[in-house]
């Protein structure tokens, strides 16, 4: 498969990955913040299987198969090791890389991210089935997909391929998370689709939610972005950059 991919910065050190949430592309996840984090790092932003300017082939969306995919794109631009920062499907995507491609990943962040289904609000996905391509017409989604899409027709076979993977949403188990090693960022609106309650569990599963001035500061960090729904987080660029440039570094 063809990967679209856009590489921006020089920085040194391991290059950062960006994978973009679902039915958006490297623009609408990750316009705002992408130059601020170029500054001071090499950034690999990827635009998955049938979103933005990667066509689609003959395959159903798992987020199994977006990971093997980047590793594949990492492989052939010779990346050993890299940080991966996902938002929402995204962040899904970076999560499978730290549990089945431990070797590959430094660090990651992880935005509106859920390990199981009940992480997130209940209901949530309910009548996910009735979701029409023509529903999200006129969507900053759909007009950044008309605009950089090999066939901009796809639009609605994009839409039914995601109806899928929202009905099969991957699961981990709390003993894999634990597990992790890569030191992990959780970014999480304090309005998202995503439970509060299921970010703390997840961060203390992680290491967190310690006394800090006793027992030290963990790997993990935590952040919540107040006065944010989770199709805001990527506006939030000005909070998020210096928060992960900062955990970035803490290596």
């Amino acid at each position: 498969m063809d990967i679209y991919h856009e590489e921006h910065g020089t920085g040194e050190g391991r290059p950062l990955v960006l994978i973009h949430g679902a039915l958006s592309g490297i623009g609408t996840s990750f316009g705002s913040i992408l130059p601020l984090l170029a500054r001071t790092r090499r950034l690999i932003a990827v635009e998955l299987q049938a979103h933005g300017r990667t066509p689609d082939i003959d395959r159903p969306l798992t987020v199994e198969a977006f990971a093997t995919d980047v590793v594949e794109l990492l492989d052939r631009l010779g990346v050993a090791r890299a940080d991966v920062f996902g938002w929402s499907m995204g962040a899904a995507v970076a999560l499978r890389l730290g549990t089945h491609h431990a070797g590959r990943v430094g660090r990651l962040v992880l935005a509106s991210v859920s390990f199981d289904d009940a992480g997130l609000h209940p209901g949530l996905l309910d009548g996910i089935a009735d979701l029409r391509p023509e529903h999200l017409h006129g969507s900053e989604f759909h007009e950044e997909y008309l605009r950089t899409a090999p066939d901009p027709a796809g639009w609605s076979d994009l839409v039914t391929k995601m109806k899928v993977l929202d009905a099969n949403l991957p699961r981990w188990t709390p003993a894999q998370i634990r597990a992790l090693d890569a030191p992990v960022m959780l970014v999480l609106a304090d309005s998202d689709i995503v439970a509060p309650e299921h970010a703390v569990h997840m961060f203390r599963l992680l290491g967190g939610g310690v006394v800090g001035d006793l027992a030290g500061l963990p790997a993990c960090r935590l952040a919540v972005l107040p006065g944010t729904s989770h199709t805001m987080v990527p506006q939030r660029a000005a909070w998020l950059a210096p928060m992960i440039d900062d955990f970035l570094d803490d290596a």
